[in-house]
């Protein structure tokens, strides 16, 4: 049994990872985190690269949600195309 699982995780790890598997982990990071509340940008994937748009509060948020979709596995490159909101 032990053997079974060690080869199938093997195995999985050769897979690549689909776009809307990265879609999903990239959402799921931005959702979660404090200073980026990730619910109101948009991401979109095509052959592992990430496109994200929308807007944020601060330059803060903008850089880490960059950050955040970078540490996603099968993320070949992240496009951040977010605005930050203009106070005043």
């Amino acid at each position: 049994m032990a053997m079974f699982l060690v080869a199938s995780l093997c195995l999985a790890a050769d897979k690549p990872i689909s776009d809307d598997a990265i879609n999903d982990k990239v959402r799921i990071g931005l959702a979660s985190d404090i200073d980026v509340k990730g619910g109101g940008l948009q991401v979109d994937v095509k052959d592992g690269v990430v496109t994200l748009t929308g807007t944020v509060d601060s330059s803060v948020a903008k850089d880490k949600a960059t950050h955040i979709a970078k540490k996603v596995k099968g993320v070949k490159k992240v496009v951040n195309n977010i605005e930050v909101k203009k106070h005043g």
